[in-house]
């Protein structure tokens, strides 16, 4: 794991390093990553599912549009990996068949139509890339602490792009699902925004801008950071990681599991891989594996990803 710059020698200000639990007893930092700070944000329950109960609740079905969006992005990165020569379009239909993952599939019918609709967005989205340009990362692990978080997570690309004041680092995450991205999905994305924050201690380089790469429209929504805004996120990162510890210590005394993690009902219901176990959630009709494929003609459909 690369090692994480002194924030004394970045100029940028420091998030909050008021440590976890009492006061002259700190204890370890919070371990996670995005997508887990997510899942608790979206509902504790569910995050109780996943990450505290032992053994883990069984989850349903595989689902397609996760398969059709983890196939994209598998293949964009194995793209990157050829030599520079080989970086040419037409070594998209050989990749994507290696990486195409098959679950969730109404019937073969959607499965073709699916395949063909990705090997349409990978051809556009190359078109518009200089295959000579190395990124600083692809699929790039970054990782930073505070005085409360030790996060990580897998960034899809890190681009290295000369801004007005010299090189920078500016964050890619490929968005395969619905359409209507903008400015503020790309302001208001959590994971983008520590991305940044990591990102800019590991490779030594200011990196605040964040960008969402649209495959199926080919629209960009991006987003300008300043150093107080990334870190404003990793302080309210900082705030859900004090109430999941703060809830798993209620239920550590023996508190109802589903008063310490309680259920947080709404549309998201029919997409949770838990939605059996739950008896809130069951009662949200369920969502069948390939609906997102129909509904929204990508991947990442209905906030289940």
């Amino acid at each position: 794991m690369s090692r994480v710059v002194n924030e004394a020698n970045r100029g940028v200000p420091r998030p909050g390093v008021e440590q976890l639990g009492f006061e002259g007893m700190p204890e370890r930092l919070f371990v996670c990553t995005p997508s887990k700070l997510g899942a608790y944000e979206d509902c504790p329950r569910r995050y109780r599912f996943a990450y505290v109960d032992r053994p883990t609740p069984p989850k349903g079905p595989p689902w397609a549009h996760n398969s059709l969006g983890a196939s994209v992005h598998t293949a964009l990165r194995n793209w990157f990996g050829l030599p520079v020569r080989e970086r040419g379009r037409g070594a998209v239909p050989t990749l994507l068949k290696a990486t195409w993952v098959r679950e969730g599939y109404r019937d073969l019918e959607q499965e073709r139509a699916a395949y063909r609709r990705a090997l349409g967005w990978l051809d556009g989205y190359l078109e518009g890339l200089d295959p000579a340009e190395e990124p600083l990362g692809v699929e790039r692990v970054v990782a930073a602490r505070t005085g409360v978080l030790a996060f990580n997570g897998r960034a899809d690309r890190i681009d290295a792009r000369t801004g007005a004041e010299g090189p920078e680092a500016v964050i890619v995450d490929y968005k395969t699902g619905r359409t209507g991205l903008g400015p503020d999905d790309a302001r208001g994305s959590r994971a983008l925004a520590l991305y940044a924050y990591a990102a800019a201690r590991i490779f030594r380089r200011p990196c605040q801008r964040v960008e969402l790469h649209h495959l199926p429209s080919g629209a960009v929504a991006s987003h300008e950071h300043t150093p107080e805004s990334l870190a404003r996120h990793v302080s309210r990162a900082e705030d859900t990681a004090r109430d999941i510890v703060a809830a798993e210590k209620t239920l550590a005394t023996g508190a109802d599991p589903d008063e310490a993690f309680p259920a947080r009902p709404g549309t998201l219901c029919g997409w949770c891989d838990f939605r059996s176990t739950c008896r809130e959630g069951s009662a949200t009709p369920p969502r069948a594996p390939w609906e997102g494929i129909d509904r929204s003609g990508g991947g990442e459909a209905g906030g289940a990803g």
